[in-house]
């Protein structure tokens, strides 16, 4: 089920999102980038629909994926 971010608290969507990026484990290169500056660009792609957020009934589990 995919879950529309602007109805998630504030906070619980940094948290969520500070997660998803800690978990990913992304590499940005030889330029080191803030916590706060990947939340913000993760934001922003959800803002633009390139991303979803999506919550799985089946592992009670919710994650951030590329829009289907």
């Amino acid at each position: 089920m995919i879950i529309p971010f602007e109805t998630i608290d504030n906070e619980t969507l940094q948290s969520l999102v500070e997660s998803f990026v800690l978990r990913e484990g992304t590499d940005y290169g030889e330029v080191e980038i803030s916590m706060q500056e990947k939340v913000d660009q993760i934001i922003e792609q959800l803002s633009q629909g390139d991303i979803v957020i999506e919550y799985s009934e089946e592992h009670e589990s919710v994650t951030i994926i590329a829009k289907p």
